[in-house]
Order: C-alpha cells, then structure tokens, then sequence
C-alpha cells in the first residue's frame, strides 16, 4: 500500500505532535507515524510524570515544615502507591489531548509502527510505504547509559522506569547532577528516602554557581548527601542493593541507583543513510532551518542535539512549518532560550550567564543582583532564600537573567520577553508592579543599576543647585 501526502512527521513526542496539529489545521495532508506511546518522552516519562512526583514531594515537605507558620508540623506519612496514584493520574488526564484519536479527529492519518527510509522521498512503516513532498524527524531521544564498567551486571532506573514503581526505594543512589538527578533527588529524599548523588564534576554545571550554590545548600539542609567530583569507577551488587565505587576507592552503597547522565538521540534503525540524511551520536545535522542534508526532511526536537527541553521541541515546530508548509525562511534563535530546574527554591535562567557574558563581552559587563531576603512577600511567605540576578551591558542592556528563588520558573517569563526583545534594565526598572509580589525582586535588581549615578554627588549637587531657586 501507498499513501501520498504533503507532510510526514515521524514521531509523536512533543515536537512532532506540533507539527503534525498544526500542518493538518492548516490544510496540509499529513501522515503521522509512531512506535511506541502517542505523547512520547515528555508526557510518559519526563516533564509530566516528574512535576507530579515534585508535586507530591512538595505537599510532604509542606506538612514537614509548616511549623515555621505556628502551624502543628509534623512528620507526613507518605503513601507511596497514592503517590504513583496521583502521576498515574496526571498521566492520564493529558493523555487524550495527545490520542491517536485527537489526532484522527483533526485530519491526520496516524500509523503505529516503526518507520524507516526506504530513499531519499519515501518511507516505509507497517507495510506501508508514505511518499510526501517534505518529511519530519522528531524521533527524540532516550536515557543516555554510560559505559560504566558493572553497570550492564546490575538492575538500574532511567527516567523511563522509575515512575513505574510503586514502592519507595530505601537509599537511592543518583548519578549524574543535572536536573533530572537534581529534581529525583529533591523529591525522593521530601518522600522519605535516603539519597546520595553521585556527580562527576559540579552540580548543574551549565547554571550559573551563585545561584546554584542556593539550591545547593537547600538540598544538603534537606539530608541529600552530595559528592561532587566524584567519579564512579564502576558499580556492582551489594546484597540485595548496589555498590557504586569512586575513583579514589570510596565505596558508596544504596538499594537502588538512578542513572541521569544526559540524553542520546534516536537515530539509529530509521534508513538515514538511505536518505542521505547525515547524523553522528550528537543527532541529525540540521542548519538554522531545521533542515537535514536532505533537503525534503526537516528535524526538530532532542533528534537535532539542541537543548533537549520540550518548549525548544514547540519552537522547533514552528521553525519547521513556516519552512516546510509556506516556504518562508525561518530560522531558530536560542538567544532568549529560558530554562528551569524545578527543584525547590526553583533555579531559572534566560540567556547568557553572567561567566558566559564576560566571556563574549569581557569587562563590559555588570551583574545586579537582589535577595529575596529583602522582598516583602518572600518574607510573608518565608521563603527568602535566593536572589534575581542580571547580566546587563555597561549601558543597561539585557544579556541574561537568573533566578534562583520561589516560583523562579514563573518570574523568569519576564525576563524572557526583556531579552527576547533586546531591552535595557530601564524598561524594567520603571515598571509599576503590584505590591506585594515576588517580581518586584527583579525590580529592585534592575533599578540597581542607576543607584550610583542617582544617589550620587552629582545629583545631590543638582538637587542643592535647583533648590536656590525656590
């Protein structure tokens, strides 16, 4: 069997549901095609399911802490298979907006099976080959395992499996310090595990260190033990749990061990070279527009080697239909890319940190910075660890700003648009906000930036100097 059609999007995860709804509501013929579950990563195994366990995790911690308020705190009892009742139920909840149903409904044919290149124009996938005037790639990306020596002797989680249990885990043991292994940690430990994280180098090595250093002494306040520079020379059994031994001959024990150690994309099985569609283990080639070296097949999401976060997958799509449907020449811009950790403070970045500033600007750079500790509703709250910062230019322009704080992933919105939009700290800085609110932190930050000039001896020269007149 044959089918032709306008577009192909191979894969339902974020990026290609995206474009798929999209090119379909916009009257292409278009052909969707999907191995395993309809919604991918995203809703199965990563953003969905890990907010509802941080959610849970954060009641806990509410009961545990509510002391501070004057409230009876106390010690929760945390009813694990609830626990998974709740992620189960979130799961479920988002499920129909990604269905093979939804889908149908909207016009787009949807096939459930494996697809592979059969040449440069065509794909075959359960029987039937699909040739279309442009193609897709938005097959995503999986758990990246190294090849730590034992870890194949030894059962092991990955962000693909760990939401399948329905008991707690006694001691987990977390490699890797990004934000998965960050936000694993946080949560399992508020859940009443014992957690020690295992991390090569330094926790969240991408953020920036002052405001990591918050989240930091959060986490170790909490009980998550943290070895940083901690290099795992291999794993093995310990009986009935797992063993993980360092470099430097310290040996760490749990009954159980979550590797988070990145991501790898799927390109492997799809007949790329077939296509002549060039890939490496970082992911498919693609230029500024999305565009393989196969001129008829796009790619978006994780499969490029891009950020691998879900909102970049939607930008992606946009990228792609704009190039793909109407022939214009769009291209993705990372400039204003934010990004979150959704621990607890929360850590939130948009564009350049302040080392990478320095790096592409030198000394034409400033950092204004503001503590919650000075924000009045952090303090009604009492949650006033943290502060914003600011990477501006010597002449106030917006390079980058970071949060590390209360619903940081929520205030960096702002700061998106102000980067986005190539503002200076002036158009913050004169903004009336409503009082009292967490944003009016990043205020106070941005209005840092004229205090020297303003409460200086010139202007209270001025001041002196106008006053003679009356």
């Amino acid at each position: 069997m044959e089918i032709r059609c306008d577009l192909c999007v191979i894969g339902a995860g974020s990026g290609g549901l995206s474009v798929a709804a999209g090119a379909a509501q916009m009257g292409a013929d278009t052909v969707l095609i999907e191995r395993g579950a309809m919604g991918g990563d995203c809703l199965n195994s990563g953003c969905v399911p890990s907010k509802s366990l941080l959610a849970a995790a954060k009641a806990a911690e509410t009961v545990r802490r509510a002391g501070r308020f004057g409230v009876n705190g106390q010690e929760p009892s945390i009813d694990v298979a609830q626990v998974h009742g709740h992620v189960r139920g979130v799961i479920d909840s988002i499920a129909p907006h990604d269905s093979q149903e939804r889908f149908e409904g909207l016009g787009v044919r949807v096939i459930r099976a494996t697809a592979r290149f059969t040449g440069p124009d065509r794909v075959e996938a359960g029987g039937i080959t699909v040739r279309a005037r442009r193609f897709v790639l938005a097959t995503g990306s999986r758990p990246a395992v190294p090849p730590l020596p034992g870890l194949d002797a030894v059962p092991f989680l990955t962000n693909e499996t760990l939401f399948e249990r329905t008991t707690a885990p006694e001691h987990l043991l977390v490699l890797g310090g990004g934000p998965i292994g960050v936000e694993m940690a946080q949560a399992h430990r508020r859940l009443g595990a014992r957690v020690t994280m295992l991390v090569r180098s330094r926790l969240l090595p991408k953020d920036d260190p002052e405001l990591v250093e918050v989240l930091r002494r959060r986490l170790a306040a909490e009980g998550v033990a943290i070895l940083e520079g901690a290099a795992v020379a291999r794993v093995e059994r310990a009986g009935n749990g797992i063993a993980a031994v360092l470099e430097d001959g310290r040996r760490i024990e749990g009954s159980d061990l979550l590797v988070a150690t990145g991501r790898a994309p799927n390109v492997e099985d799809l007949g790329l070279d077939t296509a002549g569609i060039a890939a490496n283990t970082k992911g498919v080639e693609v230029d500024a527009r999305l565009r393989t070296t196969n001129r008829r097949v796009f790619a978006v999401g994780d499969v490029t080697g891009g950020p691998a976060f879900t909102h970049v997958a939607g930008q992606h799509a946009s990228v792609v239909i704009r190039n793909a449907l109407f022939r214009l020449p769009a291209k993705v811009d990372y400039a204003a890319l934010p990004w979150v950790t959704y621990a607890e403070p929360e850590l939130a970045q948009v564009g350049l940190t302040e080392a990478a500033a320095r790096e592409r600007h030198g000394d034409g750079v400033r950092a204004l910075t503001a503590p919650f500790a000075g924000n009045d509703r952090a303090r009604t709250e009492a949650e006033t660890e943290g502060l914003v910062k600011l990477v501006v230019t010597k002449r106030g322009r917006l390079l980058g700003a970071g949060i590390a704080g209360p619903h940081a992933g929520e205030q960096i919105a702002l700061w998106c648009l102000a980067v986005a939009k190539r503002m200076g700290v002036g158009d913050v800085a004169n903004l009336t906000l409503p009082y009292p609110t967490l944003a009016e932190a990043g205020k106070r930050a941005a209005g840092s930036f004229y205090t020297p000039t303003l409460f200086g001896p010139r202007t209270r020269g001025l001041v002196r100097f106008l006053g003679w007149f009356g």
